[in-house]
This record gives C-alpha cells, sequence and structure tokens, in this order.
C-alpha cells in the first residue's frame, strides 16, 4: 500500500524557516518524480515546487523562487521542502505529490499546516 506522509509543518513568524518533509513507502521512490502542492483557505491548490526522479532537474512557483529549496534523498525514500524567509501569505496546507515516470500514476499525502504569522 502507497503512502505519503507529510511532516514538519507549524506555526512560524514572518521572516522564519520550516522544512518540510515527505516520507513515502509501498513504492519505489526512485521511479517516481516528485512535487509540492499548498492550498490556502479559499484557494485553488497550487502548484510550489517539483523534482525530477534523479533529483537532477527543480523548478519552483515564482511566489517561492528564491526563498524554498525542494530536495529528494531516495535512499531514505523522503523528500524535504526547505522553506526560509517565509511570509504570511505562504500559510496553507502543504501536500506532496508523487507520479510515476511511466505510469503516470499519482499518489497524495495527506498534508501539514503551514502557518506564518505573528
Amino acid at each position: 500500500q502507497v503512502q505519503l506522509v507529510e511532516f514538519g509543518g507549524g506555526l512560524v513568524q514572518p521572516g522564519g524557516s520550516l522544512r518540510l518533509s515527505c516520507a513515502a513507502s509501498g513504492l519505489t521512490f526512485s521511479n517516481y518524480a516528485m512535487s509540492w502542492y499548498r492550498q490556502a483557505p479559499g484557494k485553488e491548490r497550487e502548484l510550489v515546487a517539483s523534482i525530477t526522479s534523479g533529483g537532477s532537474s527543480t523548478n519552483y512557483a515564482d511566489s517561492v523562487k528564491g526563498r524554498f529549496t525542494i530536495s529528494r534523498d531516495n535512499a531514505k525514500n523522503t523528500a524535504y521542502l526547505q522553506m526560509n524567509s517565509l511570509k504570511p501569505e505562504d500559510t496553507a496546507v502543504y501536500y506532496c505529490k508523487v507520479v510515476h515516470i511511466l505510469s503516470r500514476n499519482t499518489y497524495w499525502g495527506q498534508g501539514t499546516q503551514v502557518t506564518v504569522s505573528s
């Protein structure tokens, strides 16, 4: 059974940092591209960052470029999102998603809340 579990969310002051983790099980993690999405109250879910299956290429939403860094450790079946210089508008539930590089099978985590507030 495939399972993605996000953790590392919480409450942080503006300008602070958090590191989210997404731990995968029940799949061969290195065969999946991985992305982080977020959804703020009343808004649509949006792509934050993505990384290829081997980790050689990354992409970011314009709103987080220069502040967020996506990475992965395939030996640990885990991906990360390092978030620096956080802003109140970064407040959202953050989700990880994986997509198989051939079959395009897709799995989502349950989400972790990030709140940026003073």
